[in-house]
């Protein structure tokens, strides 16, 4: 509670952020001790000092103002948005027994025990995957992937006697269980592969990084956090229901891919072309897989909770010049390497322009946090809230936002980074060959093509102006004769920004309301409020930057899952795990990766009841 604060002269009554000034404050009518009044004139009085006092509320509400000493238009999270809509917590009802009774159980020791000695036993096995991995069956990195799949059919007897498990391209696992009705599936996705421990960094581990060891809080090691964890909680979640005796409406899939952390292209390419050929395009009512969580920076004791709804499309690109050797005694103006630092250059000065668009998923985000956070600035909540209908309001707030910090931008517009670069081979030979290599993170509202087309307008100048031909993924833009650039992919296939997951009433409020009710009746999260806002997926980065610049996080989200392979499968796709920053105990991708037990079990409850309220819901 805020300690009292003084308007002028009025004294403001303590009040929570969110709280009307109405019943704040009522301003002090006339003394009146020495004045003799009747019944009927005390009466009016009264009925003038409630009426007044119901104008100064009403007033309040209307405007959409629920002042303190420093906040503005702040709701408490049991008041609707209509621009950042939220949906009550969602229990199960045909359901309400199994559900209190499994939430029972997962409170016990006993089963908080087991359940740890499951993950510590699937992260002793060291299932890396690698950037320069051989296919499948020539490759024997791929061997302990099997040495995972025998130790998942002896942990989960059950799963394996009552659903179908297929294999596919080997490593890949589908879990199929099988509904009562003809409605579409729901389906649950993980992966089984870590990025490798690199060997140099052994000794800077607490515990082995292939331990498995838990210390009373902590289950330490590669894949604790990512992605061995969200393995073993489904696998749990549908274990106990099957021994509990519940048996689904809708059939639920769960899919196992194993080269998520390089490509997914062995794993989860080839597990969605057997889904779509099972299930048929858009055969699924929704997807969940890992991503983003719970951020407890929001302010006042409320967690956001962010389901990532799209992703950044992706993109390598190579810009390679190729000219005349020679003795470097006899240069010319400009060498080979001197050419292609004038193309980075033209590059790195022509950046992206940054975008909010109203109907983009950075917006729905910005909205969400202004209209909740008491820690969003109040200059941006001001125009956050005029940007929703005035455009001079929403390119100040563009421009605002993209200064407050890199991380912010980048959620904006179109990264490029220049990661890579050679060339030469001779310190006395002119170079006939150099190239750099650009990363790109393309912007929701942007795409491959547009990316493309920035290539020939920043790089046609340079190519003029040194007769050079310009060949821009496979089109010559110009022609000269003095050598060549070259823009072509680096790697891979680019990557289109995915589709946008539709946000209103129907799979986002039931995945909403999910993680209200499991946050709800949480130990661990003591019943904390929620918020949810649709989120973009970003690498190391939360959306809550938007209101704690440096707060960067690179142990809740990725870029990229698995779900790029799946878009065919459902248009709802959410990444999203029920887990805090401090449930990791130091990120994902380093050192000392561990994760809290207490979080596990709340992935299990979180999973559990999705899967009983998806069940019952009317989704087609």
């Amino acid at each position: 509670m805020p300690v009292d604060a003084k308007e002028g002269d009025r004294k403001i009554s303590p009040v929570l952020p969110w709280e009307s000034p109405g019943a704040a404050y009522v301003p002090n009518m006339p003394a009146v001790r020495d004045v003799s009044l009747s019944r009927a004139s005390k009466f009016i009085l009264s009925c003038l000092m409630v009426l007044w006092s119901l104008f100064l509320a009403l007033n309040s509400l209307l405007r959409g103002s629920f002042r303190t000493d420093n906040t503005r238009g702040l709701l408490h999270p049991s008041i609707n948005s209509t621009v950042c809509p939220q949906w009550d917590a969602l229990y199960p009802i045909i359901n309400t027994q199994i559900d209190a009774e499994l939430d029972n159980i997962f409170a016990s020791t006993d089963f908080k025990l087991r359940t740890i000695d499951l993950l510590a036993g699937a992260v002793r096995i060291p299932t890396e995957s690698h950037d320069n991995s051989g296919p499948v069956g020539e490759d024997s990195v791929w061997d302990s992937f099997a040495d995972l799949h025998e130790y998942l059919e002896r942990a989960f007897p059950l799963v394996y006697a009552k659903l179908n498990v297929t294999k596919i391209n080997t490593y890949g696992l589908v879990y199929h269980w099988q509904g009562s009705t003809e409605a579409k599936p729901i389906l649950l996705t993980a992966h089984q592969d870590v990025v490798p421990v690199d060997p140099t960094t052994v000794s800077q581990w607490i515990h082995p990084p292939y331990s498995g060891h838990y210390d009373g809080t902590w289950i330490w090691g590669r894949g604790s956090c990512d992605d061995k964890s969200e393995i073993i909680e489904r696998l749990v979640a549908v274990d106990t229901l099957l021994r509990h005796g519940f048996s689904p409406a809708r059939t639920v899939i769960i899919a196992f891919g194993f080269d998520e952390e390089t490509t997914g292209f062995e794993g989860a390419g080839h597990i969605a072309k057997y889904l779509e050929e099972t299930y048929g395009h858009d055969g699924f009512a929704m997807l969940v897989d890992e991503g983003t969580g719970l951020d407890a920076n929001f302010g006042n004791n409320i967690y956001f909770a962010t389901p990532a709804v799209s992703e950044k499309g992706y993109l390598d690109v190579r810009v390679e010049i190729t000219s005349p050797g020679g003795h470097s005694s006899i240069p010319p103006a400009h060498t080979g390497i001197g050419l292609l630092s004038l193309a980075v250059s033209a590059i790195e000065a022509i950046p992206y322009t940054p975008e909010l668009l109203r109907n983009g998923t950075p917006f729905s985000t910005i909205q969400c946090i202004a209209n909740y956070s008491p820690s969003f600035p109040e200059y941006l909540r001001t125009l956050s809230r005029k940007a929703v209908n005035d455009d001079s309001a929403l390119a100040r707030l563009k421009n605002a936002l993209s200064k407050l910090s890199p991380a912010t931008e980048a959620l904006l517009m179109t990264t490029q980074a220049v990661d890579i670069i050679e060339g030469g081979v001779k310190v006395n030979a002119l170079p006939e060959r150099a190239s750099a290599v650009v990363n790109h993170r393309i912007a929701e509202h942007s795409s491959v093509a547009e990316l493309q087309q920035h290539y020939i307008d920043v790089l046609s100048p340079v190519a003029a102006s040194h007769k050079l031909t310009l060949r821009v993924f496979g089109r010559v833009i110009v022609t000269g004769d003095s050598g060549e650039i070259t823009v072509s992919t680096a790697f891979g296939t680019p990557l289109e920004p995915s589709p946008k997951t539709p946000v209103g009433y129907g799979p986002y409020s039931i995945v909403g309301g999910t993680i209200k009710a499991t946050v709800a009746t949480s130990k661990l999260y003591s019943g904390t409020s929620v918020i949810l806002g649709p989120s973009l997926l970003m690498r190391t980065l939360t959306l809550l930057s938007f209101a704690f610049p440096c707060h960067i996080d690179d142990g809740l989200v990725a870029e990229n899952t698995d779900t790029m392979h799946y878009w065919n499968l459902t248009k709802n796709i959410f990444r999203f795990s029920l887990v805090t920053e401090s449930d990791h105990y130091n990120g994902v991708h380093t050192v000392n990766e561990a994760l809290r037990a207490d979080a596990l079990i709340e992935g299990i409850r979180f999973l559990t009841k999705l899967i009983l309220n998806v069940d019952e819901s009317a989704l087609s």
